[in-house]
């Protein structure tokens, strides 16, 4: 009788750790899959962005707009005799 209840008690004790085993390695696999795809799909926005990125939005510009600036910089003004200086090499 004592030999009865031991093999029933571990086989009890196999088949609960078997149990445990599958639903353990369930829950840890599922997690993994869920992140493997959503970093897949973080790759493909993330893509998508920068091919839309380089694709050129902005117009290009026929000319240059600051070629007519005025000339706000008063230091250009304050020498007076500044072209008087001749290079001698020239």
């Amino acid at each position: 009788m004592d030999k009865k209840i031991i093999i029933i008690s571990v086989a009890v004790l196999l088949v609960g750790l078997i149990v445990a085993g599958y639903f353990y390695w369930s829950a840890v696999k599922k997690p993994q899959e869920e992140t493997a795809n959503l970093l897949q799909e973080l790759a493909s926005t993330t893509q998508q962005a920068v091919q839309k990125a380089t694709q050129g939005a902005l117009p290009s510009l026929g000319a240059n707009p600051m070629e007519n600036k005025p000339d706000l910089n008063p230091v250009d003004k304050a020498n007076p005799i500044k072209d008087i200086k001749i290079n001698p090499f020239d």
